[in-house]
C-alpha cells in the first residue's frame, strides 16, 4: 500500500510513526525524571511540532543537489589512491570517523552561528525556548538547519567517505540517523547525569548549559562528542544545571514571524550579546 503513495506523503507517515515513538519514549521518562517541571501541551506545542516536521523534511531535500555536485567534483580532484585508501578501511572505522569528522565539521558550522551576527539571526530561533524538552531538538529556522547539517556532511564528501559504493554512502546515513537520535536525547528533559561518561558523549547536563541565557550559551557546541568543546576551548559541564534557559534575542511567537524576523532591519531585534558583555 505504501508503494503506492508518493514519496513526499511516505515521509510524513514515517515522521507521524516516529512522533508517536518518541512521545511515548520521552514524555513519560520526562514526567517521571525531569529536572524541571513542564507539560507536553504548552502554547509553543504547535509551533514545535510544525518545525518537528519542517526539519526532518526540508535539509534533505536542499542538500540532494548540492551534495551530489559536491561529491562529482571530489571525485575529479582527488587522487584516486586517497579514496581508495579510505574505501580499504573497514566499516566500522569509517562509520567511527564518519561521526568523528562530521561532528567537528558540525562544531564550527554551529560555533560560527553564534559567532557570525548574520547567522544567530536564524539561529536564535533554536535558543528562544524558556522551557527545554525533547521536541526543542527540531526548532530551528530552515536556513540554520542547513548550514549546520552542510558542514556535518561536507568533510564526509571531501573524505570520499559518503560518496563511492553502497558502503560509503551508508556512512553519511548512518551518520545523520545518529545525530537526529542524539539531538533528541541531550534536549530531553530529565536530571540524570552520567558521569564519567558525559566527557566522552554529549548528554542533557551537557547540552542544556548551551541553552542557558547567560554566556554559557557560547558553550558546548558538539552534537555528540563533548572532548571536540574541550579541544577548542568551550566546554563547560559544571556538577549543576542552568536555571535559566532561553534568550534575550526578540523572537516573535508566530511561525510566519520567526521565517521572516532574520530577514528584517537589525534595528527590529537587538544583536545577542557578547560573553564580557553578558556578565557585566
Amino acid at each position: 500500500m505504501l508503494a503506492t503513495l508518493p514519496p513526499f506523503v511516505v515521509d510524513v507517515l514515517r515522521l507521524c510513526a516516529w512522533l508517536v515513538l518518541l512521545t511515548t519514549i520521552f514524555v513519560p521518562i520526562e514526567r517521571l525524571f525531569g529536572q524541571r517541571p513542564g507539560k507536553f501541551w504548552r502554547p509553543q506545542i504547535g509551533n514545535d511540532l510544525f518545525y518537528y516536521f519542517l526539519s526532518s523534511l526540508l535539509p534533505a531535500i536542499i542538500l540532494a543537489v548540492p551534495l551530489a555536485l559536491l561529491a562529482t567534483g571530489v571525485r575529479l580532484v582527488t587522487p584516486d589512491g586517497f579514496h581508495a585508501a579510505i574505501h580499504g578501511l573497514p566499516l566500522w572505522v569509517r562509520l567511527a570517523l564518519g561521526l568523528v569528522v562530521a561532528d567537528i565539521g558540525a562544531y564550527w558550522g554551529h560555533r560560527f552561528s553564534h559567532e557570525w551576527p548574520l547567522l544567530w539571526r536564524f539561529h536564535a530561533l533554536h535558543h528562544s525556548a524558556e522551557h527545554i524538552d525533547f521536541l526543542v531538538n527540531g526548532c530551528a529556522h530552515p536556513v540554520d538547519l542547513v548550514w549546520v547539517r552542510m558542514w556535518g556532511l561536507v568533510p564526509l564528501y571531501i573524505l570520499g567517505i559518503g560518496n563511492v559504493g553502497p558502503a560509503g554512502s551508508l556512512v553519511p546515513v548512518v551518520v545523520t540517523l545518529f545525530g537526529v537520535v542524539m539531538g533528541f536525547f541531550v534536549h530531553a528533559n530529565v536530571r540524570w547525569r552520567f558521569l564519567p561518561l558525559e566527557w566522552l558523549v554529549a548528554t542533557p547536563a551537557f547540552h542544556h548549559w548551551h541553552h542557558t541565557r547567560n554566556d554559557h550559551i557560547d558553550h558546548n557546541y558538539a552534537a555528540t562528542f563533548p572532548l571536540i568543546d574541550k579541544l577548542f576551548g568551550s566546554l563547560h559541564l559544571p556538577r549543576h544545571f542552568s536555571a535559566e534557559y532561553g534568550t534575550d534575542y526578540l523572537v516573535p511567537p508566530t511561525i510566519a514571524g520567526q521565517m521572516l524576523a532574520p530577514f528584517e532591519p537589525r534595528a527590529a531585534a537587538p544583536a545577542k550579546p557578547s560573553p564580557a558583555e553578558a556578565v557585566s
